[in-house]
């Protein structure tokens, strides 16, 4: 009879919760998140973009990342900050700088960065800012730097027709 009981509660309470509800904290990206992203993603295109609080071309990559949002919103985007967590209420405020913050973000989370830039990419050194455009099936195009415009807008055309206008 508790278990019915608080199977009811929780149903009751469902509707309170939004579905986009994202955590006003980064997530760990640690040893393993790659292979979570990738499963997440799994037959879909996306872009994964590693940015920095202290790195001027990441700001203008994620300015562009907002209106990019803005005008395909089914456009599917991870942010990984290589901050560290403590830094989780200045990545956020930045976020939220660009029209970012409801996008679930993450941030590094081992003190042995090298380990995570070789899981992610064995040839990267760190350089920052850094995005990978992942066709449907994964085959990545990296650039490092900043974003060029009509390069971007390609290839959400090439990978999200029904998007774009």
């Amino acid at each position: 009879m508790n278990m019915r009981w608080f199977f009811y509660l929780v149903l009751l309470c469902l509707p309170a919760i939004p579905a986009h509800a994202v955590s006003p904290d980064p997530k760990p990206f640690g040893p393993g998140s790659m292979k979570e992203v990738a499963v997440a993603h799994a037959g879909k295109p996306f872009i994964l973009a590693f940015w920095s609080l202290s790195c001027a071309h990441c700001k203008a990559n994620l300015e562009q990342f907002g209106q990019l949002l803005r005008q395909h919103p089914g456009l599917s985007l991870e942010l990984v900050s290589t901050d560290t967590p403590e830094e989780g209420a200045a990545i956020m405020a930045t976020l939220e700088k660009y029209g970012l913050e409801k996008l679930q973000t993450r941030v590094f989370a081992d003190r042995f960065v090298e380990r995570l830039q070789f899981e992610i990419d064995r040839r990267w050194r760190g350089e920052l800012p850094r995005t990978y455009f992942y066709d449907a099936s994964h085959q990545a195009r990296t650039i490092t730097g900043r974003l060029d415009a009509t390069e971007t807008e390609r290839w959400i055309s090439a990978n999200y027709p029904q998007t774009s206008e």
